[in-house]
């Protein structure tokens, strides 16, 4: 096996930021989901959007480490890897904003008053948004690691 860079792509630490980042996109899509008017507002639509798309590559991803941990290592192509990147960079800017816009509306429909947001729905709003802003770290973290291991390829 060739020197690894702790969380690049088929290492356990890669599979734990993935299966993190699975977790957090399901919990931020979930919070999101339990308040039924979020679609009145854009920037919680956007979140839902882009929350959806975080999962199934999120997960995708941990089957691929998750062969490459257990069962067989997997040697890294570049143009492979480049995709991945690609994905993982432009999943994590996308999940930035949505997070970011997601908080500011919360923020704004708290200091409106309770007749835009009752407490417990804006509670799940700003528990979404954190949820999304925790994805967006381990996706981006993931990103850099597998930037990190491509010039040596």
């Amino acid at each position: 096996m060739e020197d690894e860079v702790l969380g690049s792509m088929g290492t356990s630490a890669s599979l734990a930021l993935r299966l993190g980042q699975a977790f957090f996109s399901t919990a931020s899509l979930l919070f999101m989901c339990l308040h039924i008017d979020f679609y009145n507002y854009t920037a919680f639509s956007y979140l839902v959007t882009v929350m959806g798309l975080m999962i199934p590559w999120s997960l995708t991803l941990v089957m691929v480490d998750a062969y490459s941990v257990f069962i067989k290592y997997l040697p890294h192509q570049p143009r492979i890897l480049l995709i991945i990147i690609a994905g993982d960079w432009v999943l994590s800017f996308l999940s930035l904003a949505a997070a970011c816009a997601t908080a500011s509306v919360t923020d704004l429909l708290v200091d409106a008053g309770g007749s835009f947001c009752p407490a417990k729905s804006c509670s799940r709003f700003q528990l979404s948004a954190t949820m999304a802003f925790l994805s967006w770290f381990l996706s981006f973290a993931s990103s850099l690691f597998n930037l990190w291991l491509l010039p040596s390829l």
